[in-house]
């Protein structure tokens, strides 16, 4: 369960959450979209839900990667749909890149303060 704000791990919560997430709708995404028959509405719902939650922590690139890819979704665009799947996926794993080397450092400073407060 998230903490306020203040807390100390709430930034590495909200960001290991987010990428929790953000890794199941990817393999519901890639599974829908290599279907033969593709259903769109599903494969946008999903889209949708992953766009909301990048706007949620301001990864802005996957946000936009996502409104592209609703347009192929409204299209019925197999192939752009495919396209922006892997262009979302690039996207997120750069960012989630960065969110791992985010979490070492809170990770090491969580360590370093609670090392501090025993001595």
């Amino acid at each position: 369960m998230l903490q306020d704000a203040s807390s100390p791990g709430f930034v590495a919560e909200v960001i290991t959450l987010f990428c929790e997430d953000a890794e199941r709708i990817l393999t519901e995404l890639t599974k829908l979209v290599d279907q033969a028959v593709v259903d769109f509405q599903k494969v946008d719902a999903y889209v949708h839900q992953l766009k909301g939650s990048s706007s949620s922590v301001g990864a802005q690139n996957v946000k936009l990667a996502c409104i592209q890819f609703r347009q192929f979704c409204e299209e019925n665009n197999k192939v752009g749909c495919l396209n922006a799947l892997n262009v979302v996926k690039h996207h997120y794993y750069l960012l989630r890149n960065k969110f791992d080397t985010m979490l070492q450092v809170i990770l090491n400073l969580f360590e370093k303060n609670v090392i501090e407060i025993m001595l």
